[in-house]
């Protein structure tokens, strides 16, 4: 029998809370496929009878589950695209990922999962329970973005195993099974809004600094302080050439990002795209210009075309909502 509940965030209305007991394998395989991965089951022993017993929950990026089968069984998946990481309680969990090894996942070894290669959980022993952690690869690789304030490569690679029995790996394990115990609450911490995404933020955090990654020293120094690298190149590079006509390509070039990174990025630290920023730098560099200069020897326009500003009409505007005055009265004020 399954049972579905929907977290009333309003801020994630995919939030989803689903607990199912099963003995039969397709409704296992559709629970799986709904809030984790399409998957194959098979009963390695025919004399054992499947004690399915999931319960899952969707936070946004996340999906969280404290899962137990009942019976020795076989998961073959496609890949996941997503990170994932299994943490036994009891039992253990014989799995491979592409073309490595057999790992084996236990109490004091979670399995650690990429979300590209193809994936087989070779055996799910008949004891074991585990709590599974889904992330969204974006969302892991944009908070690792926030944390170190550069850019980090799209194909993030984690560490197969992450120990649980000290440090930063039982830490995080606790807190997964902090979450676990929440999502039966319907009054519970996951129910409001703003304790949610500090636990949401509090798992991804907690991740990174618990499993191996090549950003994983970056982590442990001080937290930078200014702009992230790729930012502070761009704000240095138009705060030196502000006449130069600039375009967003070429900023995220010379910044050596995407254009979505440095777009997402810089309006998340400046508060504005680079191209706000560029238009507001001109528009100080052409009023400070303005105040100094001689206005029986200049002309507002001959200003305005030499910051990039083609349009005297939206330049006026502009100018005047963001100075009180038209540029006509600084340039006669001065």
């Amino acid at each position: 029998m399954a049972e579905i509940a929907e977290f009333p965030e309003p801020t994630d209305p995919a939030g989803v809370h689903l607990a199912v007991r099963t003995a039969d394998l397709d409704e296992a395989r559709t629970a799986i496929g709904r809030m984790f991965y399409s998957t194959f089951i098979d009963l390695l022993d025919p004399r054992q009878s499947l004690d399915a017993d999931f319960d899952m929950a969707r936070l946004g990026p996340l999906t969280v589950g404290e899962l137990r089968c009942g019976a020795d069984v076989r998961m073959r998946f496609e890949e996941l695209g997503a990170y994932h990481v299994d943490l036994p309680l009891a039992g253990h969990l014989l799995w491979r990922q592409g073309a490595h090894d057999l790992s084996l996942a236990t109490s004091e070894r979670a399995g650690v999962f990429q979300p590209d290669g193809r994936t087989t959980l070779e055996r799910w022993s008949r004891e074991c329970r585990l709590y599974a952690v889904k992330v969204e690869p974006a969302a892991l690789v944009r908070h690792l973005e926030s944390l170190t304030r550069d850019a980090v490569r799209p194909t993030l690679r984690l560490a197969p195993t992450m120990d649980l029995t000290a440090g930063p790996g039982r830490a995080w394990s606790r807190l997964v099974a902090l979450t676990v115990a929440e999502m039966g609450d319907e009054h519970g911490m996951l129910r409001r809004p703003l304790l949610a995404a500090r636990i949401r933020d509090a798992l991804l955090t907690g991740l990174l600094l618990a499993a191996d990654h090549p950003y994983r020293d970056v982590l442990d120094r001080p937290a930078p302080q200014g702009y992230a690298r790729p930012v502070k190149r761009v704000v240095d590079a138009v705060q030196a050439r502000p006449e130069h006509p600039y375009t967003t390509t070429e900023l995220a070039d010379l910044a050596g990002v995407s254009v979505r990174w440095l777009q997402e990025v810089f309006r998340r630290q400046v508060g504005s795209s680079p191209m706000a920023y560029l238009r507001d730098v001109r528009m100080e560099k052409a009023r400070a210009e303005l105040r100094a200069a001689d206005p029986d020897a200049t002309t507002v326009s001959e200003v305005a075309y030499r910051w990039g500003f083609g349009h005297l009409g939206r330049f006026a505007q502009k100018y005047r909502a963001r100075f009180g005055e038209l540029p006509s009265q600084t340039l006669r004020s001065g």
